[in-house]
């Protein structure tokens, strides 16, 4: 009989630890493990704010799978379809080119995209901060943007280029507006004209920072942005955006050229192609983490509708945390080892340990199991978590290393080189090639008929 082979759709938080441990579990040669991801690394993303300010290097966060993953064959692409019946995925790999991974059981953990509304001008001229790319791409606009402000005599121009405006309240907005403040402050001792110029903003809709967090810490979080001389406007959102101006729910207009969009996320768009239920674009799984409808299928993470057995309020559901990803992961690699020997899953159930929330320097506000922290004992929690959960130890000697440098020898401020171009989270550019069911069995079948090679 030939090898079970389980496919992984996503190499992020779930789908990482979710291979981990089905390496660790199931004995070498009895099945075949695959995984289908564009990168061959895993983000490490609660730290990318870091990146965005130059306190991290970008290789911090880039975990290497080789080193990780010992028994599983990458494929270098993107799901665009499943056929379930004939139990394939369609990926377009990195070449563009359009191929097929059969599976006897499926893991989807493909993630999510920054989430935009309707927004005149959001696309064209707001800058993301969710991978990579995009957070020294946006590290060196703004570095760029006070060396314009410097170089120009047009008091107009000036301010533009020194107001930044972020959006969105939450972990992503609160981290990189502080960071990147501290950034320009720095960067501005080169500028002394420029000081009182630089201002920053941070808007969000919802009444409250960090809800998560609790009133008390929120209210923290609050006075430390201020403190840093963040202006923060909450039940205000954005009306428009142009190159030079952004206009605000709450009637102002502020000249500005860098607006910052960290207004939470999307999940992958394959969820809704798939013909199975979902909820607000997550599909919908059950306790065990395996989709009702789809037969040999799970589904785990950010694109994923989990039950949270945790607490008593109906429908409640997981939250999208790194923490609940990684013990998803190793919830489903169960699911699927007990599903092949045809024995019965186990539910997932897990009590939120805590939330960290790094504001830079040595501001932090956190709440591990429960207990409100924030000054120094914050700000160690939240570095030694970091350290702790970061998955691999020479991305954990390069955390470490980082922070050690800067903390002895002070920042660089000098841009890399990426303020040609804009790549974006914004709009999935394969989005509009998502294979319903019908047309994922056509592709499929149209590819197994294929002479291979």
């Amino acid at each position: 009989m030939s090898r079970p082979r389980i496919v992984v759709i996503g190499a992020g938080f779930a789908g990482v630890h979710a291979l981990r441990r089905l390496e660790s579990r199931i004995p070498k040669g009895y099945a075949e493990l695959v995984l289908v991801t564009p990168n061959d690394y895993m983000l490490y993303s609660p730290l990318l704010p870091q990146v965005s300010s130059g306190l991290l290097t970008p290789q911090s966060l880039a975990v290497s799978l080789h080193r990780m993953l010992n028994n599983t064959r990458l494929v270098p692409g993107s799901a665009i379809g499943v056929d379930t019946e004939s139990q394939c995925v369609i990926v377009r790999k990195i070449s563009d080119e359009v191929t097929y991974e059969r599976y006897d059981r499926l893991i989807l953990a493909p993630g999510s995209l920054t989430r935009v509304f309707d927004i005149p001008g959001l696309t064209e001229h707001g800058f993301g901060n969710k991978n990579l790319a995009e957070a020294v791409v946006l590290r060196d606009h703004v570095l760029a943007q006070l060396e314009l402000a410097n170089a120009s005599r047009d008091p107009v121009e000036r301010e533009e280029r020194c107001r930044f405006i972020v959006v969105g309240g939450g972990y992503t907005g609160v981290e990189t507006a502080a960071s990147l403040r501290r950034l320009t402050e720095e960067a501005a001792q080169r500028y002394p004209e420029l000081r009182s110029a630089i201002s920053w903003h941070l808007v969000d809709i919802a009444p409250r920072l960090l809800p998560e967090l609790g009133t008390r810490l929120g209210e923290k979080a609050l006075d430390l942005l201020r403190g840093l001389g963040i202006e923060v406007k909450l039940e205000v959102s954005i009306r428009e955006v142009t190159e030079n101006k952004v206009a605000l729910t709450d009637g102002r207009t502020l000249p500005c050229r860098t607006l910052i969009w960290t207004a939470g996320t999307s999940p992958s768009p394959l969820m809704e192609s798939l013909g199975a239920s979902t909820n607000r674009g997550k599909l919908e799984v059950g306790s065990d983490l395996a989709v009702p409808e789809l037969d040999r299928v799970f589904a785990v993470g950010d694109a994923a509708a989990v039950p949270d057995l945790s607490t008593d309020e109906e429908g409640a559901l997981c939250p999208p945390t790194a923490q609940y990803a990684e013990r998803q992961g190793r919830t489903v690699a169960d699911n699927v080892i007990a599903s092949l020997l045809g024995q019965p899953g186990y539910t997932f159930l897990h009590e939120d340990m805590g939330l960290v929330v790094d504001l830079g320097g040595r501001d932090a506000v956190a709440r591990p199991l429960g207990y409100d922290l924030s000054g120094l004992p914050a700000f160690v929690v939240t570095r030694a978590y970091h350290l702790w959960d970061v998955p691999s130890v020479p991305a954990r000697a390069r955390v470490l290393a980082n922070w050690t440098i800067r903390a002895l020898t002070g920042g660089e401020v000098s841009r890399l080189g990426f303020t040609q171009g804009k790549p974006s989270t914004f709009v999935d550019s394969e989005a509009h090639r998502y294979l319903d069911p019908a047309q994922a069995r056509e592709e499929s079948a149209r590819l197994r008929d294929m002479p291979q090679t």
